[in-house]
């Protein structure tokens, strides 16, 4: 726990350094986005960072129609332990991510990263952070349907 300004009273630090939840789910993260602000947010949080990753209509120059996402069984496991790390190494905020599998439609949300702290700098970088060491290490795989009707896998190493 931490605080990155000394002028902050010893109650900040006691409040961060915490990961409210790190979760891969099957349901629809667009009805989780108040319990994600509540649960995060406390009365010496000044700053809520949120990034909400939306399934989007192309990929690299093709259409897409829209995409299943699958992972490894251990995926949750892995999510908390990046969640860990990442709130080692911004030990002012608190964060609260979720990931979700299974078929998506265009416009939905796939990834929602929330990050409060008292401070709006340390909350912007734990974000996306937090966004970034998801898509590069959670074993999540997506399949796309493209417009033309062929299937493409991304994030398959």
């Amino acid at each position: 726990m931490g605080t990155d300004n000394p002028q902050d009273p010893a109650y900040v630090a006691e409040q961060t350094g915490v990961i409210v939840r790190a979760d891969v789910i099957g349901e629809p993260l667009e009805d989780l986005a108040r319990e994600a602000r509540d649960a995060t947010m406390t009365r010496a949080m000044g700053a809520l960072v949120v990034f909400d990753g939306v399934v989007r209509d192309h990929d690299q120059g093709r259409g897409v129609q829209g995409l299943t996402y699958s992972a490894h069984p251990q995926v949750v496991d892995v999510m908390h332990d990046v969640a860990g790390r990442v709130s080692a190494r911004h030990p002012d905020v608190r964060l609260w991510a979720v990931h979700r599998i299974g078929p998506l439609e265009i416009g939905e949300s796939a990834l929602t990263v929330v990050a409060a702290a008292a401070h709006r700098g340390p909350a912007f970088r734990a974000c996306e952070d937090m966004a970034d060491t998801i898509k590069a290490e959670v074993p999540i795989w997506k399949e796309q349907v493209l417009d033309d009707g062929t299937v493409d896998w991304v994030g398959l190493h």
